[in-house]
């Protein structure tokens, strides 16, 4: 089995990705409704959440997790990699959602990119690393949009995330010296309300599909390291550490179905 981990439901949106990229595989996705930080916590916090969740998942019979949360992936896949899981599950492997959409906007070579995320993603400059590791002349503009996940998770209205989203545009504009071509929605919250950031971005924006990305990069990844592959279709599972009527209720918005979770 495959885990796929978010906060909340944004990574339902690259859980939806993956299960049409690779129909033969058996995903478990876990939204730690129960403890979102969005962004605003402290890393040392986010740290102990992701790895109690990522813990979770391989008690759970997962072999490979996929962290679908650029937060977590910021503030702690690098520690899980490098010193937590050598230590307890050797055999298990976890990564995340940033390096495959980074790859893309850097193979592009495009002269500049926009990144709207939170506050430690952007702090942790882990796009704008990814990106100039490949291609160090592309010119990484980033944006913090504080709040914005909460919101887009909670279901605001459709006209305050019109603003919201149009406030972080403007900013990122007015502090750059020239409009980037393509754009990394860097939160998996983000794409949930897409033509809202198509709006508010000049027409001569690329956005960069981080779900279509992360498919593309676990295909290639289970073709090289089959052992993770399940090849056993199954019923799919959702669990939360929220609460399962509302968290169940809320997840069809970003899962495109109703889909049942259930309670860990």
């Amino acid at each position: 089995m495959i885990g796929v981990f978010d906060f909340g439901s944004g990574g339902l949106t690259v859980m939806r990705a993956l299960e049409s990229a690779l129909p033969h595989e058996h995903f478990v996705y876990l939204g730690d409704h129960g403890n979102p930080p969005y962004g605003n916590n402290a890393s040392g916090d986010i740290y102990d959440l992701t790895l109690a969740a990522v813990a979770r998942l391989f008690e759970y019979g997962c072999s490979l997790v996929v962290i679908a949360c650029n937060t977590a992936v910021a503030t702690s896949l690098h520690i899980l990699k490098q010193s937590w899981l050598p230590a307890f599950y050797p055999d298990r492997e976890v990564i995340g959602v940033v390096t495959p959409v980074a790859e893309e906007a850097a193979d592009a070579a495009v002269g500049s990119v926009a990144v709207f995320a939170t506050q430690h993603t952007v702090d942790s400059n882990i796009f704008a690393t990814e990106i100039n590791k490949r291609n160090p002349a592309t010119a990484v503009y980033q944006q913090v949009c504080n709040g914005l996940a909460l919101l887009i998770e909670q279901g605001a209205p459709t006209e305050r995330l019109r603003v919201e989203i149009r406030k972080h545009v403007d900013a990122l504009l007015v502090s750059t010296p020239q409009v980037p071509q393509v754009c990394i929605l860097g939160c998996t919250h983000y794409p949930l309300v897409e033509p809202l950031w198509r709006a508010a971005l000049p027409g001569s924006v690329r956005i960069l599909s981080q779900s279509r990305a992360c498919a593309e990069n676990l295909t290639e990844y289970l073709q090289s390291n089959p052992r993770f592959s399940s090849a056993k279709p199954g019923s799919n599972s959702f669990l939360t550490t929220g609460d399962v009527e509302t968290v169940s209720e809320r997840a069809s918005l970003f899962y495109g179905a109703r889909v049942e979770f259930s309670k860990i």
